[in-house]
């Protein structure tokens, strides 16, 4: 199925201008076209879902301590909140918890949630302890240096960003995988 992304404006690279009034299309999991909206309404609004974001759509963060946050860091499940906090624990406290591979990886999908509610879609590694690097594959973060830039037939990985900043949505591989909570999203048509 196709989807249009229909944003205030898409910045095709992270150095970039945003282009207002542009939108991005996505067929499976890659980008099928980027370009004005009423062009790629006209062109594909008959066969495709339209998704209204308030924000601007780029290539979205690259996570460069990517390796550090998820393996030298326990991310509390919510819990456990009483008795660890809600921040990520390193150091002694770290230490102090005695950390099993299965920790490892539960740790590592709370460290993931956590990067992609930034519009993180990419960081580097690597992985070196195999429930991360499970973890990491299986969330569809890519481990490259930097987000590939937003054109045809490049992975469909890319976040929209409210006007403060914060991340209204994070898509990987055509997925929806964070959409924000009250922050002024858009719907679907």
């Amino acid at each position: 199925m196709l989807t249009i992304h229909r944003v205030h404006g898409v910045r095709r690279a992270h150095d970039g201008a945003p282009d207002p009034g542009h939108a991005v299309v996505v067929s499976g999991d890659r980008i099928e076209a980027v370009g004005p909206y009423e062009e790629l309404s006209e062109r594909y609004g008959d066969r495709a879902r339209v998704r209204d974001w308030n924000g601007v759509l780029t290539p979205g963060r690259h996570e460069p301590d990517g390796a550090a946050l998820l393996e030298t860091a326990y991310h509390p499940d919510p819990r456990e909140a009483d008795d660890l906090g809600t921040a990520p624990l390193t150091g002694d406290a770290l230490t102090a918890l005695g950390m099993t591979d299965t920790r490892w990886g539960a740790s590592a999908r709370r460290g993931i949630q956590r990067l992609l509610s930034t519009g993180t879609t990419s960081l580097a590694g690597p992985f070196t302890r195999p429930a991360v690097r499970t973890a990491v594959a299986r969330s569809g973060l890519r481990a490259h240096p930097a987000p590939d830039p937003l054109a045809p037939g490049a992975p469909a990985d890319f976040a929209v960003f409210a006007e403060d900043g914060g991340c209204l949505v994070t898509v990987l591989g055509g997925r929806l995988v964070y959409r924000g909570r009250g922050r002024g999203q858009g719907q679907g048509r």
